[in-house]
């Protein structure tokens, strides 16, 4: 005779600091071992977003260091390669705006699969751009298909799991997206110098594969819309879903700032190719771990915790990098070892818990908005690093310019002091 067991029900709370809590219902069994919930790797949908997030990302990462590399050997100075980046998050952020609405209008299928397709398919054309005008407008074109799939990944985390393992998922998905950054941010230099850059340029089309997962994950989302669609007040709108995430979209921007200058010009501002490869294999590496393990933390703990000792750490990590590229021709290997493996631990665990916190702020329905928001917020800053670094390093140096970045993350400090609106 089998015997069945209540499946223990679990309830969304807030805790004290305003953060989300899994707690089990009075009188629930939670000790039923028939009715575990599906790990987050697992539930419904995630396989293809993981699958597609990581082909996506392989993609954009393996470029981003290699296409301000490939602007410079066509001709460009330092503030030229730094513009490849920017000029790639500018399109993105732009995208970004507009994704919400386009998946109400068009559907979660035809958004996804045009972003997969911009994103790749420049890669295959970079062979043949020589000059800058040529390369910027190739990463225009990958920043809107960049965006698309920025902010489709991460609003379809909080559609396809639940509020009360939210920061699991967040950590998985951000795991498809650290993990390929840590294997190709680091050696994509290398590889295009060693290799060749067609090689490189094969590997950034990675994105066009991931049209199959994308179709397999529109099954679970079509006729959801990513927002709500219905006629609001304006004003209300704005107090009570963007001023909420304005918080969290500050504190992520101060962490992709100092994470989009060092992966952008680590190849140019250290002159020991070694040190180069392991401190962005440390950057990325860290990050990729802190952003998987920070969403378990999150579950438990609540953000809070977290996030005032991220960011202060991160000024610390970028003033040792600065340290290490004082003197030109003579990099001093530790400090920067360690600077950029301190700034990779806060440049993924700030991902995972920007996130969540996003996430939170709003209601179910404007999780798109919270994406597009937080989405802006990372590529924002990642821009914002490559340009601000490399017109600052055009007129003084590298190690003044990242000194300045490390103010400006430093200034997001009284953000990540004070508690969560809402």
């Amino acid at each position: 005779m089998a015997v069945h067991a209540a499946a223990p029900h679990l309830t969304a709370c807030r805790s004290g600091d305003g953060d989300m809590e899994a707690r089990p219902v009075n009188n629930a069994p939670t000790n039923s071992i028939a009715h575990t919930p599906v790990s987050v790797w697992k539930a419904p949908g995630m396989p293809a977003l993981l699958l597609l997030t990581a082909a996506g990302f392989s993609g954009f990462a393996v470029l981003l260091p290699t296409a301000p590399l490939w602007a410079v050997r066509g001709g460009a100075d330092t503030a030229g390669a730094g513009s490849v980046n920017a000029v790639l998050m500018l399109c993105t952020v732009c995208a970004q705006t507009l994704v919400p609405a386009t998946i109400r209008r068009l559907g979660w299928r035809a958004t996804l699969v045009a972003g997969a397709v911009l994103l790749g398919a420049p890669s295959l054309a970079h062979p043949s751009a020589t000059g800058l005008g040529a390369v910027l407008a190739l990463a225009a074109v990958r920043g809107l298909g960049f965006g698309v799939l920025t902010v489709c990944g991460a609003t379809a985390v909080a559609e396809l799991v639940g509020p009360e393992r939210r920061g699991k998922a967040v950590g998985a998905y951000g795991l498809a997206i650290a993990g390929p950054q840590f294997i190709l941010v680091s050696t994509a230099p290398w590889a295009a110098e060693n290799i060749g850059f067609t090689a490189v340029f094969a590997v950034g089309a990675l994105p066009l594969l991931g049209v199959v997962p994308a179709l397999r994950l529109t099954r679970r989302l079509d006729g959801r819309p990513a927002g709500t669609d219905r006629p609001q007040d304006r004003a209300a709108v704005a107090r009570t879903t963007y001023l909420p995430l304005l918080r969290p979209m500050l504190l992520l921007l101060g962490a992709t700032t100092a994470g989009g200058a060092l992966i952008t010009f680590a190849p140019q501002m250290s002159d020991d190719p070694a040190a180069t490869l392991a401190a962005l294999l440390l950057l990325t590496g860290t990050a990729a771990v802190a952003r998987w393990r920070f969403g378990a933390a999150a579950d438990r703990y609540g953000t809070r915790p977290f996030l005032w000792p991220l960011v202060a750490a991160t000024a610390v990590g970028l003033a040792l990098t600065a340290w290490a590229v004082a003197t030109p021709g003579e990099t001093r290997v530790v400090p920067l070892l360690t600077g950029t493996a301190l700034v990779g631990v806060c440049y993924g665990g700030l991902q995972n818990l920007t996130l969540v916190d996003s996430f939170a702020a709003v209601d179910p329905r404007s999780s798109g908005v919270a994406s597009a928001v937080w989405n802006i917020g990372f590529d924002g800053g990642t821009g914002l690093g490559a340009l601000l670094v490399g017109f600052l390093a055009t007129g003084t140096s590298f190690s003044v310019a990242l000194l300045v970045t490390a103010a400006l993350s430093l200034a997001t400090l009284p953000l990540a002091l004070t508690r969560r609106n809402g």
